[in-house]
């Protein structure tokens, strides 16, 4: 497990990736105010929160976990944290190169189809394989791999 740096990860969130930030701040946000008593934790400077979803999704160094068996949580912030590590690469790109391709990975019905037939995981797509492997280098955790 490669130890994060917090200092540069937030330089670089806040900075190259403040785009992302923005964005994954006003939802983390929006969620707090909608429910004070939200589940939330800090994970190797990220922020981690519960949210009515059956997706998850790492905007920036906001996390957001939908609904998932317990068994799975680590695993599905290991993935996401990758995410997170990947917008501090990727800076004002990260939406275009990471954002728009998983999301539509993830909610395009013919690419849905296919996972169902076994075709594809849902980690072979090139962001979510690449998010995987941060996710493992910086937390050391198993990343989800379906």
């Amino acid at each position: 497990m490669k130890k994060i740096n917090l200092f540069l990860f937030y330089f670089l969130q806040l900075t190259w990736g403040i785009i992302q930030n923005i964005v994954g701040f006003l939802i983390y946000i929006a969620l707090m105010i909608k429910d004070p008593n939200r589940p939330r934790l800090r994970f190797n400077g990220a922020f981690v929160t519960l949210w009515d979803s059956n997706y998850s999704a790492s905007i920036g160094m906001f996390i957001f976990v939908g609904r998932v068996e317990f068994n799975y949580f680590a695993r599905v912030v290991s993935h996401e944290y990758g995410h997170c590590i990947q917008s501090c690469i990727l800076g004002p790109f990260y939406f275009l190169v990471i954002g728009l391709p998983s999301y539509i990975w993830a909610h395009n019905k013919r690419f849905i189809r296919n996972r169902y037939k076994g075709n594809y995981l849902y980690s072979d797509f090139y962001c979510e394989k690449w998010a995987n492997r941060l996710g493992k280098k910086f937390t050391g955790l198993e990343p989800i791999n379906h």
